[in-house]
């Protein structure tokens, strides 16, 4: 798909660090995997918490990430990427070769399945404002809008199919209403059915 754009975290080499500086960061983020998943999200976990887990000095924390969110997104980063690579290089449908409503539905479920293993970890990186503000949010975006200017739908659309992929609501749907990640993602397959395919006359 030759408009998709990739993510700078697909494109560009990181620079190597020192082993002793890999090691640590490999430390920290163990502990705060442990710490986030013990809280439910970052509501409540201090830095300070994260450092003592980890066994370093607040100090050494902070040179390398300047909050929790900071740490959250950094232990999303590998997920996030997966499927940043499956989008731009991966099989149909959710690589390129399938009908965009396919393609669409495979971009929910394989966000739902990010979302029902690593929730407590986007809640602490990606909730409010700070949703918008990060890369992926951008590439999502741009994927989806992708999708709808291929099914002949306002690529305006993108942010509004966004929404149901918002932590938050996730997190409603799966403790409040009780409905399984099976179910919810059989929402988003009829969303995608009925704004994608309708729009190309596929319905």
């Amino acid at each position: 798909m030759s408009s998709e754009v990739a993510h700078p975290r697909l494109s560009v080499e990181r620079p190597r660090e020192r082993a002793d500086a890999a090691r640590n960061r490999a430390r920290v983020l163990a502990a705060a995997e442990k710490v986030f998943a013990e809280a439910g999200g970052a509501d409540g976990v201090t830095m300070e918490d994260i450092a003592k887990a980890a066994g370093v000095g607040r100090a050494t924390l902070y040179r390398r990430y300047p909050d929790t969110a900071s740490i959250a997104q950094a232990l999303l980063d590998e997920h996030e990427s997966e499927i940043q690579a499956g989008i731009l290089s991966g099989p149909p449908p959710l690589g390129v070769g399938a009908l965009p409503h396919e393609r669409l539905a495979a971009f929910y479920r394989a966000l739902v399945g990010l979302l029902e293993r690593h929730l407590h970890l986007v809640l602490g990186a990606e909730t409010g404002q700070a949703r918008y503000r990060t890369g992926v949010y951008a590439f999502w975006r741009r994927h989806v809008e992708v999708l709808l200017e291929e099914a002949g739908a306002p690529k305006e659309l993108a942010d509004t199919l966004m929404a149901p992929l918002a932590p938050e609501v996730y997190r409603y749907q799966r403790q409040t209403r009780g409905l399984t990640p099976e179910q919810v993602a059989a929402n988003l397959d009829f969303l995608s059915r009925r704004v994608l395919a309708g729009s190309a006359g596929e319905r």
